[in-house]
């Protein structure tokens, strides 16, 4: 699964690095047991310190995006990240395989959705509605998906019906990862007229 911000992996990988090498400096290097320990320790904080994850914009200068800005954008991915990790996990809990297929692709787009604003936090605006509602409503459709088809006698209907309804948010999550890149061009545009404007000034064409 994703590192949304954040896991327990640093820790247990700390802890299993801790538990090799204490035996292995004990029994296979003679050290006393006690120094052996404290070695082990010391190793288990370092990859604790060493392994935790990336902080949510970490090595942004909150100066120059604006606190407000970037506190808008923490919180709203914040509040999006469980909808985000729901999602990834009901296309383990569906059967058929287009439609997990389908939500993976889902959750393959939010994913994408994500790095860009943390590569970004001013676009996190374009992306309000799609992280507030439609990624919440995915995770929800796709539950119920895999609820309904859990069912000893599923209604066929029912599946075709909910899954109708992912392939047109699948529609609408292609449409605002797009609108980030949108945003980007935008900008390149702007740059290409002042680009044109002062190359026409400068030397006639």
């Amino acid at each position: 699964m994703r590192n949304w911000f954040g896991n327990d992996w640093n820790w247990i990988v700390a802890g299993l690095a801790a538990a090799i090498v204490i035996p292995v400096l004990s029994f296979v290097a003679a050290m006393p047991i006690w120094i052996a320990a404290i070695i082990g320790l010391l190793v288990f904080v370092g990859l604790v310190f060493v392994l935790a994850p990336r902080g949510l914009f970490e090595g942004l200068d909150a100066r120059v995006i604006g606190k407000g800005r970037l506190e808008f954008a923490r919180d709203l991915l914040n509040s999006a990240a469980p909808a985000a990790r729901r999602l990834e996990a009901s296309a383990a809990a569906i059967g058929s395989k287009q439609t997990a297929k389908r939500v993976s692709h889902l959750a393959e787009i939010a994913a994408d959705v994500f790095a860009k604003v943390e590569e970004n936090p001013e676009s996190a605006g374009t992306v309000r509605r799609f992280l507030s509602y439609y990624l919440p409503r995915a995770a929800e459709v796709a539950e119920g998906f895999a609820v309904i088809e859990a069912k000893r006698q599923p209604d066929a209907a029912r599946l075709q019906e909910v899954d109708l309804v992912l392939t047109k948010l699948e529609d609408a999550f292609v449409h605002y990862s797009d609108s980030l890149v949108d945003d980007k061009l935008d900008t390149l545009d702007t740059e290409l007229r002042l680009i044109q404007a002062s190359l026409k000034e400068d030397i006639g064409r």
